[in-house]
């Protein structure tokens, strides 16, 4: 469990976290969420001591991560994937994380296989790895010493929407199991996919959290879904009829409903479904009003 307690981080006169807040639990995995410079990698930085705090503390299963014995055994970290000598290869990198942790070699083998490098992309320098390469190298390293905490700075950066599904999967399956994952990022929907809870942080203060039922509801916030059929004219209707606000979105149509609500009528209606997810508006529309003071394009779309 990472506990994170009043904690602030000033540099100077520059606040970059304050008065920060918030726990992640075992079995679940949290999304922290923000703009570029809300205070993500700050915060993360400080929990894994590699930046002090100003004021307030963070715990990982009760213990500064300082104290913590042949930390990565307990505690894995993916904050940079270029953070690694780039004269190194991905094998060498793997394997003198194994024997700084007392793992035996066979360890390397298996993080590899799980996070995909094959034997030729393994024995590459670094220098020459792709931004998806490096990321899934660095998760095998977090993975190493087989933790029971996660903390993750944009681990979807730079891989493939198929890297990206097998991510979602890898984490989903790890908290399943009762880890616990810390995952950052600026990106609502890759996160939304995955995560239990969100923390929502904007100017380094934390703005919202909780799950998106929670967040939507303590907002006002309607859910939304993205619906497709055979006959979205007779779907439209009866989505109508039975009160949910609908406008065309493309080849289908926007509902401001849940996908249950619109699955149900469209077996009412005796309508086939060719598509139905959940529209996620709701949540990006409250994401971008709580950290709007901190959302770069809003400057620059008003000069």
């Amino acid at each position: 469990m990472i506990v994170v307690d009043h904690l602030t981080k000033r540099y100077g006169g520059f606040t970059a976290v304050e008065d920060v807040s918030f726990a992640c639990r075992p079995g679940r995995v949290t999304g922290f969420l923000g703009p570029n410079g809300a205070g993500k990698t700050t915060t993360m930085r400080v929990m894994v001591g590699l930046t002090p705090a100003s004021a307030g503390r963070v715990t990982i299963g009760g213990h500064a991560f300082a104290s913590i014995p042949n930390p990565g055994r307990h505690v894995g970290v993916l904050l940079d994937a270029s953070a690694q000598h780039a004269g190194r290869t991905g094998r060498e990198i793997l394997a003198l994380g194994a024997t700084a942790m007392g793992l035996p070699s066979s360890r390397v083998d298996e993080m590899l296989h799980l996070v995909g490098l094959t034997d030729g992309e393994a024995k590459r320098r670094l220098r020459n790895y792709s931004l998806g390469m490096k990321q899934r190298l660095g998760i095998a390293h977090a993975l190493l010493g087989d933790p029971s905490v996660l903390i993750l700075d944009e681990p979807a950066n730079g891989l493939d929407p198929a890297g990206i599904r097998w991510m979602r999967g890898l984490l989903r399956g790890y908290a399943d199991r009762g880890g616990t994952v810390l995952l950052s990022s600026h990106l609502l929907h890759e996160v939304e996919m995955i995560a239990d809870e969100m923390i929502l942080i904007g100017n380094g203060r934390i703005v919202a959290q909780g799950d998106q039922r929670s967040l939507l509801a303590s907002r006002g916030g309607a859910a939304s879904a993205l619906v497709m059929s055979l006959d979205n004219a007779r779907l439209g209707a009866a989505l109508a009829a039975a009160g949910h606000a609908v406008t065309p979105a493309g080849p289908g149509l926007r509902v401001a409903a849940t996908a249950e609500q619109v699955g149900r009528a469209a077996l009412d209606a005796q309508v086939v479904l060719t598509d139905l997810r959940d529209g996620g508006g709701g949540l990006e529309e409250l994401f971008l009003e709580l950290t709007s003071s901190s959302q770069r394009d809003a400057i620059g779309a008003t000069r």
